[in-house]
């Protein structure tokens, strides 16, 4: 499953070995998606308690502790109370409560820390974690400035009320759906292709159930989904300025505590499960376009680019497109035509994913019959 040296001692386990007790498509063929879930979670649960050490559940304590000390009113009063809503910015800063400034203090260094501990643990999602906290204070944003003109939000909502909330939630899903998302999919792609090449199909189908990020990608979502409940519940508990007799601010934060809390889990699983995945093998995870920006690949040219053998440095028969990807012809000479591993629509055999040299009868990975930065 990885090729991290620091997760070596996890390789035995894969996702294509997961058995289930029960599977759901035994009742039901249309409930066989359940049954991967299910794997998959099975799986990432056994990861996680054979994977994560102190430092993981230290970040997560970390995470909590400054959830805690940013919401802390007991004995202090100033959220329940409302503040003084007549003071704004800097000024009500400074007639804060003693005790409630030094919490918020506190709070701010311990998501500092939070920050730099997922900063060092997972070098390769450092890019991406900061797109995901990005569009998280983006949505609290939204959400604040919805509720500073409308304390009484949702009643008597309109379009001008929501538009806030959906330009940062535009600019959330941007990030996390088309930057973050695609750049794990497509670095994966790139990983398994080079990486888990074999000729015999059943190996690289394996190789890819191994890799598999539906659940990943179901944690993400429900990532997105916690954090608008909890920026809605946070902010709705301090809109009501000043309290009337029938509601309190204090109605809200037990579901922001709860969905934040729930929240900071899934962003350290999120961050965690690529680089437990791919572990030292990709220096970065990026999208494909990401990768062509940086120099990493390079589709300037215009014409097909001939195999090159990587031992004897004769032509072969597989060729690069301008766009980058590579086709062979079927080894059956039917006449088809596909990329490595695929179905041959001719004949319907899997086309190969190493090929057989004319001069020298050398079989290699058809990748290495590029150079490097070709075949990225």
């Amino acid at each position: 499953m990885s090729d991290g040296t620091e997760i070596g001692t996890q390789e035995s386990i894969r996702l294509s070995e997961i058995t289930l007790n029960y599977n759901f498509s035994e009742y039901n063929e249309r409930l066989k998606i359940l049954d991967k879930f299910m794997q998959e979670s099975k799986f990432h649960l056994k990861m996680i308690l054979k994977g994560w050490g102190a430092f993981e559940f230290s970040i997560f304590g970390v995470g909590v502790l400054a959830i805690l000390l940013g919401s802390w009113d007991l004995g202090i009063g100033e959220l329940r109370s409302g503040g003084d809503y007549n003071r704004v910015g800097s000024e009500g800063m400074l007639f804060l409560e003693d005790l409630s400034l030094m919490l918020s203090l506190l709070s701010m260094i311990a998501w500092g820390i939070f920050v730099i501990q997922l900063f060092i643990r997972f070098p390769i999602m450092r890019e991406n974690l900061v797109w995901m906290i990005v569009g998280m204070i983006a949505v609290q944003i939204g959400y604040i400035i919805t509720y500073s003109d409308y304390p009484n939000f949702p009643e008597n909502v309109n379009i001008g009320m929501l538009a806030p909330i959906i330009l940062a939630n535009l600019i959330f899903s941007f990030l996390v759906i088309f930057v973050v998302h695609r750049a794990v999919i497509e670095t994966r792609d790139v990983h398994v292709i080079e990486r888990h090449s074999h000729p015999d199909p059943r190996v690289v189908a394996t190789a890819w159930k191994d890799h598999s990020l539906r659940l990943w990608s179901l944690g993400l979502g429900t990532w997105m989904v916690l954090v608008n409940i909890f920026s809605w519940s946070s902010s709705k508990s301090v809109a009501l300025r000043p309290i009337s007799s029938e509601e309190t601010v204090f109605n809200y934060p037990w579901l922001y505590l709860v969905c934040s809390i729930i929240s900071i889990f899934f962003l350290i699983h999120i961050i965690w499960y690529p680089q437990f995945m791919l572990g030292a093998a990709e220096d970065r995870i990026q999208s494909v376009r990401a990768r062509e920006v940086s120099g990493e690949i390079d589709y300037k040219s215009t014409k097909d680019v001939q195999g090159i053998c990587p031992i004897c440095k004769e032509e072969t028969a597989a060729i690069q497109k301008a766009n980058g990807k590579i086709t062979i012809p079927c080894e059956y000479n039917c006449g088809g035509v596909g990329t490595p591993g695929s179905i041959c629509k001719e004949c319907e055999m899997t086309l190969p994913t190493r090929i057989n040299c004319a001069n020298c009868n050398s079989n290699t990975i058809i990748s290495s019959h590029f150079s490097r930065q070709d075949a990225w």
